[in-house]
C-alpha cells in the first residue's frame, strides 16, 4: 500500500491572524459519487452536495466513491476513493495548507492570481504555482503528471521539473523521483479517471 497523505503549504500563511481565518466557509462540495465523510470539530457526518467547507474539515471519500471540491477562488480539487483532505489553512487567491491522502487533481485556471502552494507528502514536495496536476498512484508507483502549468518536485534530495504532458514516478518514501518522461494517452486517462475526471 502507498502512503495516502499530502500536504499542501504555504509558509506566508502563518503569519495571518487566526482570527481573519477561522469561522467563514472557504470552500464548497461541487460533486460527489457514493459517499463521503465530513469531519468537523471531532464530529463525523455524510457528505453532501453543497455543504461548505471550512478550516479544519476533512473530507474522506468512501470505496468507489469521489469527490469534487472548490476552495474560493475557483481552487478545484478532485478526490478520488478512498482518499482524505483536510482543510488546515486556506485564503483565497494565496493559497493554504491542507492535507490530502490518495489520489488527487488540483486544478486552478489560468486567469486567475497564481497560488504559492507547496505540496507535501512522505514521497516528494511539489512546488506549485497555479496549475492542473494529478498526483496519487499510478501503475505501482507514485506518480505526479503535469496538464497544465509546471510543477517543481523535490525527493530523495533530488529535483526534477515538470512542464505540460510530463510525469515523474517516485518508487517509495525517501526514494529520489525517477527522470522526467512523457506520459502516454493510456496512463493519463487512468490517473485522471481515478479521480472521476477525463484529462
Amino acid at each position: 500500500m502507498l502512503p495516502r497523505r499530502l500536504i499542501l503549504s504555504l509558509p506566508a500563511l502563518l503569519l495571518l491572524p487566526c482570527a481573519a481565518r477561522a469561522g467563514a466557509a472557504i470552500g464548497t462540495t461541487r460533486s460527489l459519487s457514493g459517499s463521503a465523510r465530513l469531519l468537523r470539530a471531532g464530529q463525523a457526518r455524510a457528505l453532501h452536495l453543497a455543504d461548505p467547507l471550512l478550516e479544519g474539515d476533512e473530507v474522506a471519500t468512501m470505496a468507489a466513491s469521489t469527490a469534487g471540491l472548490e476552495l474560493f477562488s475557483a481552487t478545484q480539487i478532485a478526490l478520488g476513493p478512498e482518499a482524505h483532505f483536510t482543510i488546515d489553512r486556506f485564503a483565497a487567491d494565496l493559497g493554504g495548507v491542507v492535507r490530502v491522502g490518495g489520489a488527487m487533481v488540483f486544478d486552478r485556471p489560468d486567469d486567475l492570481p497564481k497560488l504559492d502552494l507547496t505540496v507535501q507528502s512522505a514521497f516528494a514536495q511539489i512546488g506549485v504555482r497555479g496549475t492542473r496536476f494529478f498526483a496519487g498512484p499510478s501503475k505501482g508507483v507514485y506518480g505526479i503528471f503535469v496538464a497544465r502549468g509546471a510543477v517543481e518536485v523535490q525527493a530523495g534530495g533530488e529535483t526534477r521539473r515538470l512542464g505540460p504532458g510530463e510525469g515523474v514516478d517516485i518508487a517509495a518514501p525517501g526514494a529520489a523521483p525517477g527522470p522526467v518522461a512523457q506520459w502516454k494517452a493510456p496512463r493519463i486517462a487512468a490517473a485522471f479517471a481515478s479521480v472521476g475526471l477525463t484529462p
